[in-house]
């Protein structure tokens, strides 16, 4: 069964950048979206780079990224607020 998954999972990806691949604009978006990524990763390693003054430090994993990388600044500076607000 866990292959199973894992097969689909895999056949699933190669057909999703097949698709995005063929079309004019394709390269485009993925070279955004890995652009977007990267800077989202310095963002947050900037972050935790500065911790030793700020006090702040945020885990680098898929959800931050994720989060910087769809609201940019504004969402580094959201989950700088949720962690001094939950915290």
């Amino acid at each position: 069964m866990k292959y199973a998954v894992w097969g689909l999972l895999v056949l699933s990806s190669l057909m999703l950048l097949v698709i995005v691949l063929r079309n004019r604009g394709g390269g485009r978006l993925l070279s955004a979206l890995g652009l977007n990524v990267v800077v989202a990763a310095f963002l947050l390693y900037t972050l935790n780079l500065l911790s030793a003054y700020t006090h702040m430090d945020l885990p680098i994993n898929t959800a931050t990224i994720g989060t910087v990388t769809v609201l940019g600044v504004p969402g580094l500076l959201l989950l700088v607020g949720l962690k001094l607000t939950l915290l």
